[in-house]
């Protein structure tokens, strides 16, 4: 009678997975002692570093006889190890970094020519209206010659800052000379120095033929993508090589704001799809183990060629090549000290890579995959959840939880729709990449063959887009968090007792019972409660640093919106927390790059009806683009004038300024600032853009101070001192929003004017403080709101 019940049992037995080993960290302590010695020696001298690494190595050898420690002596041992290991490679770089004659030259900030051999692909930075285009080229130096005739030779990396196109065609390995101003680089880096380069590279030979292969393969995948719609065609090369230059703007937010920006840098994940392809493919053709080691090892030193032979790539291959070297040997466990090891000897070779971000997750994805991953993975087979899906759910919840902390010390935020965004996304990163590659390998020799392939694999790259669309028009989906070591360190310690007391039945039933009330008690509280977008809306002054982007409101969805800051992400960032899909009107105060530099993110995936600009044309970069974007969309533009009138729904608006072209000031684009009076419920709105003292004073003698009397007052020229006080006594507003950004240069925003404007009855918002800011209707008196605050009341 009891054998069946036995039976049963043992069948069980087997069904489940077997209890796993503790893992292999004996080198742990090792790796750790070195990175974080190695990243705290970025910040110091040669000198201390090199006194650091003596003090450890005495530490270490009298740890190891001071038996009270028991066991943990040997773990202390191995950190301090490490630390003597961390600290004396950081002290070569830095002698070598702060050697003669290049410091000296440094801090002279001298004109100099330098032989230079670049490092890495140029990447393009600015290019708005108003500013040119820059470009980073990482580089390193053989030679310098000085403007009196010397010349030394050297070994010492340089960051080259240049504007001439001609920067952005060269490839990683070419010879050339520069000549231009040296500057210090930034605390932490071990850049001996930043070149400001005056004029166009003079190219002295050619690549080698790994980064000319490399540069083929690459630029045949972008033309193989270049029929492709722009989300994911531009996405593929970042899925593949992480080749990010042809990247939307949008989806680069969105991924951002998901928590899913890893899938366009080249990490061990890139190395573990192809190896991973490879490796199936050899199992399908029955090839032994040797045979398939073999294919992996080609594969691997391939995609090394396709992403190019750099340190980051090189330290993506060498996390992705320890699955295959567990493989291959027959021993999983073999793969954590694997990982230990490899991250002593990166850092050993580049003490850079400590203070790396890319470093950092590559390093914690790889230790999530193999210390969580497998866990959780055994956890839900325990609870009957299929091997594959059981698979798919702890993988990349694992590598999200573990790289969190390094993503909120990096960015200040915490992204609350990463994990399930990248559950969502994780099946199509694979095979995106996967065919991707295939597609760049024989774009050179088979162009038709490649364009079919990026085609295949755009579908999943769609895929991947509208996750991060989706994930990103989530309300708050993105809080923030402290930020630098300490935010990391809370969010790694809050995670951590998260893990461990989610072990306990009762926790769990807790922590499931909190989820619930929290998702049903918010949503009435979401209808009764002021949240964002605010209810009742008059103004909302958007934080997009220092610039402005002023909406206003005229039905749920609908806008009016003046100015668009001076980057895309932040104005478009604004708008969809907002909710807002058609822009009704969008008015150009002026052409400076803190007002227009976002104009693409206002386009951004709404509708835009009409564009007024104001007659005043300079600066003509920003009114080529204005315009530009305008025509791009077939959007009706027109110039208004003194009185010109405008009106949809509850709102209106009437230009009070300029009176006529102002000419010979310290800035005449702000002087020519349209100055905007708008109207709804009957609230007065002053929109002044960044008119100064002069134009502000002409308005007010012409059109009087009653028309110039608001409710609400968008404080001109970001809170600057050039301001006509008299102007503001005959504002009189209740709500100042002032739009500045924070740390900027300028002194912004003059504190004795805000002081003024608060004595006479104001209150005043800033962005830099406050985030987004709303004055509206609550309950018929006027009140503000800040992003995610309850309103503020203020009588009208």
């Amino acid at each position: 009678m009891s054998a069946a019940p036995e039976r049963d049992r043992r069948s069980a037995r087997d069904q489940a997975p077997p209890r796993r080993a503790l893992p292999d960290l004996r080198l742990a302590g090792i790796a750790v002692g070195a990175w974080s010695t190695a990243l705290g020696c970025l910040y110091v001298s040669a000198v201390h570093a090199a006194e650091l690494a003596a003090a450890a190595a005495l530490l270490a050898a009298g740890a190891g006889f001071v038996r009270r420690l028991g066991p943990a002596r040997w773990l202390v041992v191995a950190v301090l190890l490490g630390s003597v290991c961390g600290a004396t490679a950081t002290a070569a770089r830095l002698a070598v970094r702060d050697a003669q004659p290049l410091a000296g030259l440094v801090r002279r900030h001298a004109s100099v020519q330098l032989e230079l051999t670049v490092a890495g692909d140029p990447k393009l930075v600015g290019g708005t209206a108003g500013r040119p285009p820059l470009y980073l080229v990482p580089a390193s130096a053989s030679t310098v010659r000085t403007e009196d005739g010397r010349r030394f030779r050297l070994d010492a990396g340089v960051l080259v800052l240049a504007d001439d196109p001609a920067w952005r065609a060269l490839l990683p390995g070419t010879p050339v000379l520069a000549s231009g101003r040296l500057s210090p680089p930034d605390a932490g880096d071990l850049t001996a120095a930043v070149l400001s380069a005056s004029a166009a590279p003079d190219r002295t030979g050619r690549a080698p033929w790994v980064q000319r292969a490399a540069g083929a393969l690459r630029s045949g995948l972008r033309r193989a993508c270049e029929p492709l719609p722009s989300g994911p065609g531009g996405l593929l090369p970042g899925l593949v090589d992480g080749d990010t230059a042809g990247l939307d703007l949008a989806v680069a937010d969105d991924f951002r704001a998901t928590g899913m920006t890893h899938l366009v840098a080249v990490s061990g994940a890139n190395v573990a799809y192809v190896l991973g392809a490879v490796l199936l493919l050899a199992r399908w053709c029955r090839a032994g183990p040797r045979l398939a080691g073999a294919l992996c090892t080609v594969a691997l030193v391939g995609f090394v060629i396709l992403a190019r032979p750099s340190p980051s790539v090189l330290r993506a291959a060498a996390m992705g090549g320890l699955g295959l070297l567990a493989l291959v040997s027959g021993r999983p466990r073999a793969a954590v000290p694997g990982l230990a090891a490899t991250v002593v000897i990166l850092i050993l070779v580049s003490p850079a890579l400590a203070g790396d971000p890319g470093f950092a997750l590559s390093a914690f994805a790889t230790a999530g995959l193999l210390l969580i991953a497998p866990r959780w993975r055994d956890a839900l087979r325990r609870r009957r959840v299929p091997a594959g899906l059981a698979e798919a759910l702890a993988i990349p919840a694992a590598a999200e939880v573990a790289c969190a902390p390094v993503i909120a010390a990096i960015s200040g935020t915490v992204s609350l729709v990463a994990v399930p965004a990248n559950l969502v996304a994780d099946p199509a990163v694979a095979p995106a990449t996967v065919v991707g590659v295939a597609a760049a390998s024989v774009s050179t020799v088979w162009p038709a063959g490649a364009a079919f392939l990026a085609w295949l694999a755009s579908w999943p790259a769609r895929w991947l887009v509208g996750v991060a669309r989706i994930g990103a028009s989530v309300p708050s989906a993105v809080v923030t968090w402290p930020g630098g070591a300490t935010g990391g360190l809370l969010l790694a310690l809050i995670l951590l007792v998260g893990v461990v007391a989610a072990r306990r039945p009762a926790v769990r039933v807790v922590a499931a019972v909190c989820a619930v009330a929290g998702v049903l008690g918010g949503v009435p509280v979401a209808v009764v409660v002021s949240g964002w977008p605010p209810t009742g809306a008059l103004m909302v002054a958007c934080d997009v640093g220092q610039g402005d982007s002023i909406v206003l409101p005229i039905a749920p969805g609908r806008a009016v919106v003046v100015d668009a800051g001076p980057e895309p992400a932040a104005t478009d960032r604004c708008l969809r927390e907002l909710r807002i899909r058609e822009v009704s009107l969008l008015l150009i105060s002026h052409y400076h790059a803190d007002h227009v530099g976002g104009v693409d993110g206002v386009f951004r995936g709404r509708r835009v009806d009409e564009v007024a600009v104001g007659s005043f044309p300079d600066p003509v970069a920003g009114r080529q683009e204005v315009l530009g974007e305008a025509a791009g969309h077939h959007i009706p533009v027109v110039v208004p004038g003194l009185g010109w009138r405008w009106a949809q729904g509850p709102l209106s608006l009437t230009v009070l300024g300029p009176i006529g072209r102002v000419t010979g000031t310290d800035s005449d684009p702000n002087n020519n600032s349209l100055i905007v009076m708008a109207v709804a419920d009957g609230v007065r709105m002053l929109l002044p853009g960044d008119a100064e003292a002069q134009e502000q004073t002409e308005v007010l003698a012409t059109d009087g101070r009653d028309a110039l009397r608001a409710d609400v007052l968008k404080v001109a020229h970001h809170g600057s001192a050039n301001q006509d006080q008299e102007l503001l006594d005959a504002v009189h507003p209740s709500i100042a929003l002032v739009s500045v950004g924070v740390g900027n240069p300028y002194g912004h925003p003059n504190l004795p004017m805000l002081a003024h404007l608060a004595r006479n009855g104001a209150r005043v918002l800033r962005t830099d403080q406050d985030g987004d800011v709303a004055a509206v209707l609550d309950r018929g008196g006027l009140a503000t709101v800040r992003h995610g605050s309850s309103p503020g009341r203020r009588p009208p």
